[in-house]
């Protein structure tokens, strides 16, 4: 499943992280691929290497894991430190798939279930520089508006389509979740949309309260943590 989480960033935080963008120093985005990425990769990178990358990635890190809508969506046990991208015009990155575990510098090693990208322009800002995901329903074109965030199986096949006017920069994660499996995971967080549904507009019912504890014994009967 795919999702679209609205509002990780304010439009104030999106500015600030912008500024701090433009002078942070880009490295070749194919430092951090392996031999097949590196094939289709075309774009830049924030040095992580960077004193500036720290406090980037830290803000990133504190918006996606205050957002509720995420943490019901990912259900996160582990986030990676998030990078920087930036596309100028002619750049791409071909169809590719995401390395199934990354290093993690807490843990060492993570299990990469879900891929997230953080967009940081507005779609007006630039043509191309789509984010197209391959899944089970089809090909899907992303370009959300800066400050929201996709979220999508990082086991999909998927690509930054060339972009031909102006400048696409974003940020991008991965997540290993509690809950491994894309179905169950699904399941769980549409049991939790509707229980948030069902609280606003009746109160804290006695068939809000069965719900809730039919989710948090899945939520123990599944996670792995």
């Amino acid at each position: 499943m795919m999702y679209h989480i609205p509002g990780v960033l304010t439009t104030d935080e999106v500015a600030q992280l912008r500024a701090q963008l433009a002078l942070a120093p880009w490295i070749d985005g194919r430092a951090t691929v392996g031999n097949q990425g590196a094939q289709v990769k075309n774009n830049q990178q924030v040095d992580t290497q960077s004193e500036l990358y720290q406090k980037l990635q830290s803000a990133v890190l504190q918006a996606v894991n205050q957002h509720s809508l995420f943490f019901a969506a990912a259900l996160p046990r582990q986030i990676s430190s998030p990078l920087f991208n930036r596309y100028q015009q002619q750049e791409t990155y071909g169809f590719h798939v995401d390395g199934a575990v990354r290093s993690h510098p807490q843990s060492g090693w993570m299990r990469t279930d879900l891929s997230a990208t953080l967009f940081l322009c507005e779609p007006e800002s630039y043509d191309g520089g789509e984010l197209v995901v391959n899944d089970t329903f089809g090909q899907h074109s992303v370009k959300l508006p800066a400050g929201d965030l996709i979220l999508y199986p990082a086991s999909s096949l998927h690509c930054v389509t060339p972009v031909t006017r102006g400048v696409r920069v974003a940020s991008f994660m991965w997540i290993q979740s509690m809950i491994r499996d894309d179905k169950k995971r699904a399941m769980l967080f549409e049991l939790d949309r509707n229980i948030q549904t069902l609280r606003t507009r009746h109160g804290e019912s006695e068939e809000v309260l069965s719900l809730l504890n039919h989710y948090h014994n899945l939520l123990r009967e599944w996670s792995e943590i």
